[in-house]
């Protein structure tokens, strides 16, 4: 089985975005293309500034809506 993994997109304004997938790499280039997530395509994408291994995608979808839920300010602690 694939792990799956949560990462963490820094955008142009500060914002950030947080998903999941497979693939990180693959994901990271369909973002910077335009392609998935809409909430990416109007706040470009700059960097991957988080990923986190999980062993399914329950876990993995789990943890993206823990993260989801957090301020920014908790989402900062957490990149760093």
């Amino acid at each position: 089985m694939k792990p799956w993994f949560v990462y963490i997109i820094r955008c142009a304004n500060g914002h950030l975005y947080t998903g999941c997938t497979t693939n990180v790499i693959r994901r990271w280039h369909q973002h910077r293309q335009g392609k998935g997530a809409k909430y990416l395509r109007a706040h470009k994408p700059q960097a991957v500034v988080f990923t986190e291994q999980h062993p399914n995608r329950s876990k993995a979808c789990q943890r993206e809506y823990e993260i989801k839920g957090y301020s920014k300010q908790e989402k900062e602690a957490l990149i760093s």
